[in-house]
């Protein structure tokens, strides 16, 4: 069964901008908490995971491509957190994709 988060994450209102994730249980560093973004050729779609997370330029978390489709002309980023996140805490990403 497909399910958007993990079930140690949460969205609820941000500090820094909107809604943000938060972790509803503490989450060890190198986790990976699942795929936020994939590029099909030019295109880049964001997960609901993806959608969520917030920038900070000291982010607790980090994009890592997974793996790349050259059949498709495909690559696909997974979301692992950098150092411990405790429960409460909201996860944020430093932004490569857009502009902030």
């Amino acid at each position: 069964m497909y399910k958007p988060l993990p079930e140690s994450l949460t969205i609820k209102q941000s500090k820094v901008n909107g809604l943000g994730l938060f972790a509803k249980e503490g989450i060890a560093q190198g986790t990976n908490l699942g795929m936020t973004h994939t590029k099909i050729g030019e295109k880049i779609i964001r997960t609901p995971l993806g959608g969520f997370i917030n920038h900070a330029n000291e982010a607790n978390c980090v994009k890592v491509e997974l793996r790349e489709s050259q059949e498709f002309n495909a690559k696909h980023w997974t979301l692992v957190a950098l150092r411990d996140i405790k429960k409460g805490e909201e996860l944020t990403l430093r932004y490569t994709f857009y502009n902030i």
